[in-house]
């Protein structure tokens, strides 16, 4: 991903950062880093599917991608039960 789209992103809302994001993956759609990106600005934005599916997408490019780190934080924090919840 180019530099300054990312010194961009810095500064801009989750709306603006998805959208610029998606024009970006429209015209270089291998591009890993830009899935993870955008993954991680629909995690933040409490868009968990979109951002799985973004995080597998940059598994699928690159298997060996950063994104398994992700993924894996994302099921773990979906996968969390406090059982002490359930038994007092």
């Amino acid at each position: 991903m180019e530099d300054s789209l990312k010194e961009r992103l810095k500064t801009m809302t989750a709306p603006e950062a998805v959208a610029a994001l998606d024009a970006y993956i429209a015209a270089n759609p291998d591009d890993e880093e830009a899935y993870i990106a955008r993954g991680m600005r629909h995690w933040g934005d409490g868009r968990r599917s979109l951002a799985i599916n973004d995080y597998l997408t940059a598994i699928r490019i690159n298997p060996e991608s950063r994104a398994r780190e992700a993924l894996k934080a994302a099921n773990e924090i979906l996968d969390y039960r406090n059982k002490d919840l359930y038994n007092p």
